[in-house]
């Protein structure tokens, strides 16, 4: 018998929780996501994150702990060599990557990737620098409309994106140039961790809008994690938000896009009133990409209030053996410089309704206690090559 019949994980994209010790060498000093939100802040309206015991495990401002937290939780370091989405989550299942992406934030990327990219796409390129999605689009959307170029941009991620009007460009055309680029970006030279299809609609400066119809180009993952042995097991492994992206719908056995983070957690809401055997993953991106990497500390922190406001229907509707863990892929301090991800702690924080007690576990050195976790628990046998020791006997 599984001790639990069904493990939600949720990933609150980027919301970190202090500085590893080797955060330096990424170029973060005294980075810290969510305690620096709650310093400029001062309080977050929270209740349910406060009563599972999220200011216990990292306080900040004007916060207090809780005398009797109902989760128990935990720090997690992240082993793999990165900040990134794809390394983080890859992380929680099982895989260590020891060998970064390449970024071309300062230099924008070659010019024999670009030639190649225009010969194969029959289009010019037109911006080829790092940049703002919302803000390539208002400074060359025009042009693009125009002239029928195609803009190519970048961050500080790794990550090339394609913006494309969804009226003049055709949207499976530029879903088309994105797999062209994604095929070309797996030359060790230019290896990215994503290809994003930015599709967007308006014709004049000031009334451009991004759409939902993005779409992510990850590599697959460099070996078979636990999603691939849960869904050989016949065990269901239902992915929200950008999970099946991230893992190029390697071990999903169902998906669900999601068109923001309070509408990908209306979906786990809907999803945990279902029967199903095995995992529900989602990742809430926009603590990330809306205000983290824009740098806006009110945004971020108006975004966890709206998840906690979700969390606490999520909680009600849990069965007695279900399993929730909270957790976070890295961090994006939306009080630091530049526009990158910041090398972070992560918190981890599990519930289910029949436990004893909730309380502090001893810190974790890799995200993959989570997947190890979920293999013991529905007992399936980690694959070849994958990290992490099991944390079932904690919860």
């Amino acid at each position: 018998m599984n001790k639990y019949g069904r493990i939600f994980v949720v990933v609150l994209d980027s919301l970190g929780i202090g500085a590893m010790p080797d955060s330096e060498k990424f170029g973060d000093k005294g980075v810290d996501t969510f305690g620096h939100i709650l310093e400029k802040m001062g309080t977050l309206e929270i209740p349910n994150l406060q009563k599972l015991g999220m200011i216990n495990l990292h306080g900040g401002g004007e916060m207090k702990s809780v005398e009797h937290p109902m989760a128990k939780y935990t720090v997690l370091g992240e082993t793999s060599n990165g900040k990134d989405t794809m390394t983080g989550h890859w992380e929680m299942m099982g895989i260590h990557t020891k060998q970064p992406f390449q970024t071309f934030t300062d230099t924008g990327f070659p010019k024999e990737l670009i030639d190649e990219l225009e010969k194969r796409c029959g289009k010019r390129v037109i911006g080829n620098k790092s940049a703002s999605g919302t803000e390539i689009i208002e400074e060359l959307g025009e042009e693009e409309i125009a002239t029928g170029a195609m803009i190519v941009y970048t961050s500080a991620d790794s990550v090339l994106q394609i913006c494309g009007n969804e009226e003049t460009f055709d949207l499976q055309n530029l879903y088309r140039c994105c797999e062209i680029a994604r095929e070309i970006t797996m030359k060790d030279e230019w290896r990215v961790g994503r290809v994003i299809a930015r599709p967007y609609v308006g014709k004049k400066k000031g009334e451009f809008k991004r759409t939902s119809n993005r779409h992510d180009y990850a590599l697959k993952p460099s070996g078979r994690t636990v999603l691939n042995a849960m869904k050989d097991a016949g065990l269901d492994v239902i992915g929200v938000g950008k999970i099946n992206d991230i893992f190029c719908g390697e071990g999903i056995t169902e998906t669900n896009r999601s068109t923001s983070s309070v509408h990908g957690m209306e979906q786990t809401i809907e999803i945990c009133e279902k029967d199903f055997h095995g995992i529900c993953f989602t990742n809430l991106v926009d603590f990330d990409a809306l205000w983290g990497h824009r740098r806006d500390v009110k945004g971020y922190a108006e975004e966890i209030e709206k998840f906690d406001k979700n969390l606490g229907v999520l909680l009600e509707k849990l069965r007695e053996d279900d399993l929730l863990i909270l957790t976070a892929d890295h961090g994006n301090d939306p009080t630091y410089s530049g526009t990158d991800h910041t090398r972070e702690y992560v918190p981890f924080l599990a519930y289910a309704k029949n436990m004893d007690q909730g309380g502090m576990l001893p810190e974790k050195n890799s995200f993959a206690v989570i997947g190890a976790t979920i293999a013991e628990n529905f007992g399936v046998e980690m694959p070849e090559g994958c990290i992490g020791e099991s944390m079932l006997d904690e919860l």
